[in-house]
């Protein structure tokens, strides 16, 4: 976010933002040598769109055209990206800026307004035994409102004692879908898979435990911070290779990897599809490890003054802070 406004952004090394419409829009411009009238910039706007479920939505011709307004950035193979130069103008005829270094920006949840928030539960061996749950023969499936999304620089709000008592944190390595499906073979899932993010699944327990139906407890606002970024299938080579943890207050209280999944993300695709038609932008959260504060003695809840970091190897850190 900039200026009050949602942008699309690709993070550049750690501290740059390439704004991906800006960019597009500064290219164009410098290939016809003037500045674009407003049917070509609608025409550009509409081409790289400021929003990520856009963005997923238009497909691979538009996910290849930021790839190559990247490489047109100077920004090659490799890792190092701390010195890449810019083959654009500052900003766009319009004065949008096309670089903006970290510190100029406030990081949204990376995809804001997804059509499904799909969450799946008992999906790691350790948690279910920890909670005293069954381990599941089918995904435990259940979902989270979208209006409970928050991104990393955004504060967890606890409703006080009065609505719950038991606010709990899970580290979730999140799916990002990016081709509509239904009925799709696990043998073609991965294919249907944009990229990966992660989220903390905050969870009021009491809530999720009293009626034996976990809505109400998943989805209270504020209860699904979701970020850093989204990180683009081809560069997660394995997605059940990646550590997992949690910290609060600098204290790991959740450290596993994702190869200890239940039911593997190929095969969540397959099932959840079964169900439900899956589209662009729609998220699955793969489930949790052992660690939640539910399952310690005794149980640690989380409290206003706390700061909770949710992380996936190669996917990012996300924080927040609880507030009260």
């Amino acid at each position: 976010m900039w200026a009050g406004r949602e942008r699309l952004g690709a993070l550049v090394g750690e501290e740059r933002v390439l704004d991906l419409q800006a960019a597009h829009i500064a290219q164009w411009e410098k290939e016809l040598g003037q500045s674009l009238n407003r049917s070509q910039r609608l025409l550009a706007e509409a081409e790289m769109p400021a929003d990520m479920r856009r963005f997923i939505e238009l497909g691979p011709r538009t996910w290849q055209r930021a790839e190559a307004l990247i490489r047109s950035a100077g920004v090659g193979g490799g890792t190092d990206r701390s010195n890449c130069s810019s083959n654009y103008s500052s900003s766009d005829s319009s004065g949008a800026p096309v670089w903006f270094s970290r510190s100029q920006i406030r990081l949204a949840a990376p995809i804001a307004d997804p059509g499904k928030v799909i969450c799946v539960g008992l999906n790691y061996l350790d948690h279910a035994i920890e909670t005293n749950m069954q381990v599941p023969k089918t995904p435990v499936i259940f979902a989270k409102y979208a209006s409970a999304l928050i991104g990393p620089e955004d504060v967890i709000v606890h409703p006080g004692a009065g609505v719950t008592a038991r606010v709990d944190y899970e580290a979730e390595l999140v799916v990002v879908i990016g081709r509509r499906g239904k009925n799709i073979p696990a043998s073609e899932a991965m294919a249907y898979v944009f990229g990966y993010t992660v989220m903390n699944d905050v969870s009021a327990r009491d809530l999720q435990m009293e009626s034996g139906q976990w809505l109400k407890g998943k989805t209270l606002d504020t209860f699904a911070p979701l970020g850093p970024a989204i990180v683009t299938a081809d560069e997660v080579p394995d997605p059940h290779q990646l550590d997992i943890r949690c910290t609060v207050n600098g204290e790991v209280l959740q450290n596993s990897n994702t190869r200890n999944l239940i039911c593997k993300i190929p095969d969540l695709i397959a099932y959840i599809s079964r169900l439900a038609t899956l589209e662009p932008g729609d998220i699955i959260a793969t489930g949790t490890p052992a660690g939640v504060g539910m399952g310690r003695r005794p149980p640690v809840w989380l409290q206003p003054g706390d700061v909770v970091t949710v992380e996936v190897q190669n996917i990012g850190a996300l924080t927040n802070r609880v507030t009260g």
